[in-house]
This record gives structure tokens, C-alpha cells and sequence, in this order.
């Protein structure tokens, strides 16, 4: 592979911190010279990025885009494509939207590490439209909108020469919607920093986002009846409706920084996952923390939990299927050792190994191609 090549990070959009845009920053330390490609730069809200060049597209000048980032979903198809990738040898591009849509040269190697196909076009397209508190019209016109955009999202994913998926699940659905193999290269998790509580307490925890596909009104109905405590971590759209949902048992810790969410998360009895993930980085960090995972068996925990070893699995999606785990549940047969060694296969030294590897196969076969 030349090591002289001229690269570009691409990345859908830099207004929150979650798992893809840990991938991104695990990307810039492989590639440190490369400029950003972006639709919108917040850097009130998202750090790390401040020593790097980044270039946001023409939404970033649109008023109140920062505030209002998803009312300019029609502009953004032609905001990707006009996103300037001239005389680049290779792009990179981080996506679980639409930017894996960029115009590159004919030249250029364009690789698109894909953490999910466009979830609102695709595997969560009902559920999207139906979660939205806007009137009846406004969501037959979007869904008449979508229908649309999801032929574009379709068309734009053959520019990309090879995927890398972030797990075997993600990969099945780059065959099924975009009709392309992918090699799978799981993403970088911080298992390192995390150490086994002296003791366990007697609650559960969740974290993430609270959004509606992460299911904690599931988790908060089961717990409702278990009336056993459940510590959620997490800020988010639907913080207030849960809250009304909440009983007693249930609480909200809002946003903690890294140090007291390992805390929280490693004296926990296990960690609840009752949503359908691309991955779950969170889980895995359970584990690292020596905490089994209850979770629904679809998406990417099936990579992560083995039952009986790891975890457990709900049978459905719903509050009873996790009621009924619960009460069978002993967090004493799991040991923490093999829960942390289980954790190691998604280090962030794994990460690196395998995306280079992998990266090193594409551009021979590229260059091969070319030659």
C-alpha cells in the first residue's frame, strides 16, 4: 500500500458524541493529515475535533442549522454531492446516513465504513414517521418524501468501491438494501479503563440516548411491575415522557461523564439491552466492567452476549419477555474474569488491527485494478 496518499475523512454530520463518532476519532489517529468532510460542524457540542480541519457543507451557513438540523433533510442529498473531493487518492467515509453519497474522482478508492444503512429509510422508516409529534399531513407528505429520498440513498451507495461494516448484522443489511458484501471490522471500544466493582449493589442499569428505538419505556414498564431499581444514564428526546412513565423504582441519572458511568455500570447486577443494535458499544463496555447483559436477541448483541456465559437473552420485544429473564436471573454464576476477557475481541487495539489489515486488502485490490 503507497504511504503517500492523499486522504479524506467524510463523516454525515459532528453535532453529538456516540459510537460512530468514536470510530471517526480512532480514524484521525490512523490518518492525522486528513481534512474532515462534514454536513454540519457543532463544536459547542461535540469535542475533539478542535485541532482538526474540518469542512462542513452549505447547510452549516443555512439559518438556525444547528438547531433546526433536520428540518433541511431535503437539502442534504444535494449538500453531500456538492462536497468538494477533488484530487483525494482515497476517502473514508464514516456513515450511518447519507453522506457514503460524496462524488468522488474516478480514481479514487472510496471505502465507506457503514455503521447501519439509513435507518429512518430503511429498518425503522414506520417507526420514524410514526414517533414524530408534528400533524397528520406534514407525515403523508414525509413519507411520500422518503419513498423518494430512499431511491437516492440506494443509487448513492454504488459509488462506494468496498464497505466495511461495523458487525455481521450491519453487513446483512448492506446485502439486503444496498446489494453489497462488506467486510466486517468491529469498531474500537475503550475496555481498558474499566475495573471490576468489589462488590455488586443491588439495582440494574441502562445507558444511551433516550430515543424511542432504544426501548427504555420497555425497561421502565417491566420495572414498574418488578418494582426493582433500574439507574438509567442517558439525556434525550424522550427524557420528559419517561419520566412521567417512571414509578418509584426507576432513576434518572442524566449525562455522566466517563469515570462515574464506569462506576455506575460496574456495580450494577447486569446491564438491560432491550433495543435492536447495529453493535452496542455500551454493552460491551458492561462486560469490560464485569456486568452480564440482558438483552433482546437480535441486531448486534448476538455477536456480543453468549447466554449463559455473557448474558441472557429476551425471547421477545417486549416488557414480559424481559420480566421473565429477570426473574430467573442469578448475576452470581457469571464471573467477571470471562465476562472482561470476552470484551477484549473489541479493543481499540483490535480496532486498529483489523481495519489496517483490511485496508491494506482493498487498496492492493484497487491499485490492482487500476494497474
Amino acid at each position: 500500500m503507497k504511504t503517500d496518499l492523499k486522504v479524506a475523512l467524510v463523516h454525515d454530520q459532528l453535532n453529538q458524541a456516540g459510537g460512530a463518532e468514536r470510530v471517526l476519532l480512532a480514524l484521525t489517529h490512523l490518518f492525522p493529515q486528513a481534512p474532515i468532510y462534514t454536513l454540519l460542524y457543532d463544536k459547542e457540542r461535540l469535542g475533539g475535533f478542535e485541532d482538526k480541519k474540518v469542512v462542513p457543507s452549505f447547510i452549516q451557513k443555512l439559518p438556525f442549522a444547528k438547531t433546526l438540523f433536520k428540518w433541511y433533510l431535503p437539502f442534504m442529498p444535494s449538500a453531500v454531492e456538492a462536497l468538494d473531493l477533488t484530487g483525494y487518492d482515497l476517502v473514508i467515509s464514516s456513515s450511518s446516513a447519507l453522506i457514503k453519497g460524496v462524488i468522488t474522482g474516478p480514481e479514487t478508492l472510496h471505502i465507506c465504513y457503514c455503521h447501519t444503512p439509513t435507518r429512518y429509510l430503511w429498518t425503522d422508516s414506520a417507526e420514524y414517521v410514526k414517533s414524530l409529534r408534528v400533524p397528520t399531513f406534514i407525515k403523508a407528505m414525509l413519507t411520500h418524501y422518503l419513498s423518494k429520498l430512499r431511491s437516492w440513498d440506494q443509487l448513492a451507495s454504488q459509488r462506494v468501491d468496498h464497505y466495511i461494516a461495523n458487525s455481521q448484522c450491519v453487513a446483512d443489511r448492506i446485502k439486503n438494501y444496498y446489494h453489497q458484501d462488506a467486510h466486517v471490522v468491529y469498531p474500537p471500544v475503550d475496555v481498558h479503563n474499566y475495573t471490576n466493582a468489589s462488590k455488586k449493589e443491588n439495582y440494574f442499569v441502562m445507558v444511551g440516548r433516550l430515543r424511542p428505538y432504544k426501548k427504555f419505556d420497555l425497561a421502565i414498564q417491566a420495572f414498574n411491575r418488578l418494582k426493582l431499581p433500574l439507574k438509567i444514564i442517558g439525556t434525550g428526546e424522550q427524557e420528559q415522557e419517561l419520566k412521567k412513565l417512571a414509578g418509584p423504582t426507576i432513576e434518572f441519572l442524566g449525562h455522566l461523564n466517563e469515570e462515574q458511568k464506569r462506576e455506575v455500570v460496574s456495580k450494577a447486577r447486569a446491564f438491560i439491552n432491550p433495543q435492536v443494535e447495529d453493535f452496542g458499544i455500551t454493552a460491551v463496555e458492561a462486560l469490560a466492567a464485569g456486568t452480564p447483559v440482558i438483552a433482546y436477541g437480535k441486531g448486534g448483541a448476538r455477536e456480543i452476549v453468549t447466554p449463559g456465559v455473557t448474558g441472557e437473552f429476551m425471547k421477545y420485544q417486549n416488557w414480559e419477555s424481559l420480566v421473565d429473564v429477570i426473574l430467573s436471573f442469578d448475576d452470581k454464576r457469571y464471573q467477571p474474569q470471562a465476562l472482561k476477557d470476552a470484551a477484549q475481541r473489541y479493543s481499540t487495539e483490535k480496532f486498529f488491527e483489523t481495519w489496517q489489515t483490511t485496508l491494506q486488502t482493498l487498496t492492493q485490490l484497487h491499485e490492482k485494478n487500476w494497474n
